[in-house]
């Protein structure tokens, strides 16, 4: 009996100095990486692209609350592991700020916080906070060569299915890479057009709707995946109706307020499709459940 009063004072003081322990380093990091945060906050503000990173924080830490039960109830395990993989993250911001590439010294903050996580709560602890630290990758902002790399085949595919949409529907056109030469009017489907806006914010959103939807992985997987045609797609659509309000209404229709308020209009509609998607796939197998439930 006062073996297991003993352990269980000693469980408690080892959760005790750990969570002691973790809040100092936890502030340790947050002040050494305090200007790559002021650097975010201003890339969200003034960059359209991101401007869904100030949500994603909050939903990474609405997964760690969500998970707060079971993460009490898992065992301290500190695991040697961590130091290389804190090493990693050390490495990845000095080597990012001699060659300033925000995006190494931005991301070595997940990968240092992983290190510390599995150095001192163990491999179990980590596992169980994979998703709220892979999501936090969203709200950083890609690199220019992964831009340049993405962004321009968008923007061919958004113009080439564009141009085949307009012709289609009786409007004389004529495509030459990314601009789409119309009667009275050129269209350039230029970088900011390309869709990747889109596409990173459908991406965050589907994960969040397909963890909080599916319950089996593979369900979640689809989900996400799925998001990523639905926006090329969509914004390929956007494109095509630019094309029309240019077409008919001359090119001030189809610029400035206009031209804002569709794209959010076809965001809501891609969002809508991924909901769709969701539950056509939520339905999978639930009929075969119920036919063994009825069986049994």
């Amino acid at each position: 009996m006062n073996v297991g009063i003993h352990h269980q004072k000693g469980g408690k003081l080892g959760i005790l100095l750990g969570t002691v322990l973790s809040t100092i380093l936890l502030g340790l990091v947050t002040a050494l990486y305090y200007e790559i945060f002021v650097g975010l906050w201003y890339d969200w503000d003034h960059d359209p692209n991101y401007s869904h990173g100030f949500i994603v924080p909050f939903m990474s830490v609405y997964f760690v609350y969500e998970r707060w039960g079971q993460l009490q109830k898992l065992p301290h395990q500190p695991h040697l592991l961590g130091i290389p993989v804190l090493i990693l993250g050390v490495a990845m911001l000095v080597i990012g700020s001699v060659g300033a590439e925000l995006f190494a010294q931005r991301v070595s903050f997940i990968v240092v916080i992983s290190g510390l996580v599995l150095l001192i709560f163990g491999k179990r602890i980590l596992l169980t906070l994979s998703l709220p630290l892979v999501f936090l990758l969203f709200m950083i902002p890609l690199p220019a060569i992964v831009v340049n790399t993405i962004a321009f085949p968008l923007q061919i595919f958004a113009a080439q299915t564009a141009s085949f949409c307009l012709f289609n529907l009786g409007i004389p056109v004529l495509r030459e890479g990314n601009l789409i030469s119309l009667a009275g009017s050129t269209l350039e489907v230029a970088e900011a057009c390309s869709g990747l806006r889109s596409l990173v914010a459908l991406l965050a959103l589907g994960t969040v709707y397909a963890y909080f939807s599916q319950r089996q992985m593979w369900k979640r997987w689809t989900l996400v995946l799925l998001s990523i045609p639905i926006a090329i797609l969509a914004n390929a659509f956007r494109v095509t109706g630019t094309g029309i309000l240019a077409n008919y209404w001359g090119t001030e229709a189809a610029e400035g307020f206009y031209h804002t308020f569709e794209g959010w209009i076809v965001f809501v509609v891609a969002f809508i499709l991924l909901l769709a998607c969701g539950t056509l796939i939520g339905k999978i197998g639930k009929h075969s459940r119920r036919q063994s439930t009825m069986s049994v």
